[in-house]
């Protein structure tokens, strides 16, 4: 018989002491979120994350030194085996640059402070579990920002990563830019939650994506999708 599943492993960074602090107080009364350390600045938290291997590291943007952008992409970076961490950004300021730049620098999940301890733990369950976080406004703003003319960057897909796509699983791709869920999914393709499910984790590892949100990025980016504005 197996035990209780082990808590997911969470790592604050934050360079105001009081908000880590007020972080850690809503994460620790959960009893599947433990802390296992706090970062005040960007070079710290990539630190951090090298040594203790959290499942997520909750992410500010602007703190002093390296700014949580860069760390951001230097945890990625790092993070080539699937067991590397999450990271879920969290700002005060809704920006489009910071958005972008965060998604690009290969956040899971992007969220504002002004939300509520609820979303910002289940947003800590969905990417812990490798589901990227991506609200469906943010989507939409994904997909209008690369409808605008002359947002594209013209940039080819991996032409042998995107042959290697069957045909379904290309349209699973297609799907999942969209913003649809996996039921939504299964719905238009007439097909088990189950199989999408499958579909969307064959997509990601043929493209060598660590979730749906990069998966959206990519799809606009390379031109696998192209909204009409």
């Amino acid at each position: 018989m197996s035990g209780p599943a082990r808590p997911i492993r969470v790592l604050l960074a934050d360079d105001h002491h009081l908000v880590r602090t007020g972080f850690r107080v809503i994460l620790e009364i959960e009893d599947d979120i433990e802390v296992v350390g706090e970062a005040a600045d960007g070079e710290r938290a990539v630190g951090m994350a090298r040594a203790l291997r959290p499942d997520v590291v909750l992410m500010d943007v602007e703190m002093p030194g390296v700014d949580g952008l860069t760390a951001t992409r230097r945890i990625s970076a790092d993070a080539d085996d699937p067991g590397g961490p999450a990271v879920l950004i969290l700002t005060t300021f809704d920006r489009d640059d910071y958005l972008f730049a965060a998604l690009r620098a290969g956040a899971s999940g992007f969220l504002l402070k002004n939300g509520t301890p609820e979303t910002l733990i289940e947003a800590i369950r969905v990417v812990a579990r490798g589901d990227g976080l991506l609200a469906p406004e943010l989507t939409r703003r994904v997909i209008a920002t690369f409808a605008r003319p002359g947002a594209a960057t013209g940039a080819r897909a991996p032409e042998a990563a995107l042959r290697d796509l069957t045909p379904r699983e290309r349209e699973v791709l297609v799907l999942v830019a969209a913003g649809a869920s996996n039921a939504e999914i299964a719905a238009a393709l007439h097909l088990g939650e189950a199989t999408v499910k499958s579909h969307v984790s064959r997509v990601l590892a043929k493209l060598g994506l660590r979730d749906r949100v990069q998966a959206v990025v990519f799809a606009y980016e390379h031109g696998v999708v192209r909204p009409s504005g």
